[in-house]
């Protein structure tokens, strides 16, 4: 199981600020997996409501059939755990696509265009956060799919924390920790930690919760975060292997 996202906050800014969202190809009319009419959570309405979110849920509807859990797992635990996710934002379109952009990541199977327009919309609640928060006030590390929270920056080093990352070599990898108890880890020298300084404002959004997993190893955990003073952004994994890793 690899979870990817793309993040380039030049993008993403872009298009929140030109007051729009990033387009999906043509499958973008089709969807949802379900009946609008019956729709009766604010979850499954704020779908309806969006063509991007319904091709989406099409797009997992479709994933989903094809899955095999990587660790024996039940496949329709699962899913109902990836539901209740999708559920649990109730009419958050930010916090939605997270968790169907989750699936489609658990499912093997997470579209480009998909990861963008979840990137997009974190991205501006993320920003949306910080402007609630205007001291830059410490909250608690989100626990939920979509959750956003004020932190900041408590160390920058190498992947094996050995030296700070701001001298390290390009192949040393890259690791943070935040003020809220929050980590970031990559095998790669992540730009936007590089760009970033210890002390720094952060907001972090938790994106995706790994679900296909051996019991009891709840690793990997992937948080969007942006940096509110260099305006880097990353969406990296808590730890360094995912659930199952070594």
């Amino acid at each position: 199981m690899r979870f990817s996202f793309r993040t380039d906050v030049i993008l993403v800014l872009a298009v929140i600020l030109a007051g729009g969202m990033l387009a999906a190809p043509s499958a973008r009319a089709n969807g949802p997996s379900f009946d609008c009419a019956k729709a009766s959570l604010p979850a499954e309405k704020a779908i309806c409501a969006d063509p991007q979110l319904s091709a989406i849920d099409l797009l997992v509807a479709k994933a989903y059939k094809g899955f095999e859990p990587a660790f024996g797992g039940d496949k329709r635990k699962i899913a109902r755990g990836l539901i209740a996710d999708r559920n649990a934002c109730e009419s958050d379109t930010a916090c939605i696509i997270s968790a169907m952009n989750n699936a489609l990541q658990t499912y093997g199977n997470a579209p480009s265009w998909v990861q963008d327009y979840n990137i997009a919309l974190i991205g501006k609640k993320a920003l949306d956060t910080a402007a609630r928060n205007p001291g830059n006030n410490d909250q608690p590390l989100p626990s939920a799919v979509g959750q956003c929270a004020s932190t900041h920056i408590k160390t920058l080093t190498t992947r094996l924390g050995d030296d700070p990352l701001e001298t390290s070599s390009a192949d040393a990898g890259s690791a943070a920790t935040f003020t809220n108890g929050g980590g970031a880890v990559s095998y790669d020298r992540e730009p936007g930690l590089a760009a970033s300084k210890v002390g720094e404002p952060v907001v972090m959004c938790l994106i995706a919760i790994p679900r296909d997993c051996p019991r009891d190893d709840d690793r990997g955990r992937v948080y969007y975060s942006i940096d509110l003073v260099g305006k880097g952004s990353w969406a990296l994994p808590d730890s360094e292997h995912l659930c199952g890793g070594a």
